[in-house]
């Protein structure tokens, strides 16, 4: 029976420490990587967001955000997270409007 005052997530077991955890998207833009974390999330896959942010004194410029899974959901992650690449719309593409009517002339 559950305790009065404890909400579902209490209930839920705590991920274990010693899971082996696997990279399976690294983005230098955080909200891309937020973007494909709630694909992860809308799924029912947990993740994790990891910064790979390295000494800027030795490695300017690099770093990043890495999201991580456990490795045993680290297929179905990329399945998810290819076909929300597949399904998003290309940066370059643009709306064609066709007119099909004449405005009404003035005057």
């Amino acid at each position: 029976m559950a305790e009065a005052g404890k909400s579902a997530a209490d209930a839920q077991p705590s991920p274990d420490p010693n899971e082996k955890l696997v990279k399976v998207f690294d983005s230098e833009q955080e909200p891309e990587a937020l973007v494909v974390k709630g694909l992860l999330d809308s799924a029912g896959i947990e993740s994790d967001l990891t910064s790979a942010s390295l000494v800027q004194d030795a490695f300017p410029g690099l770093g990043g955000i890495i999201l991580l899974v456990r490795e045993e959901d680290a297929d179905a992650a990329r399945r998810v997270i290819a076909e929300g690449r597949r399904s998003a719309p290309d940066e370059d593409e643009t709306a064609e409007i066709e007119i099909t009517e004449e405005p009404p002339k003035q005057g």
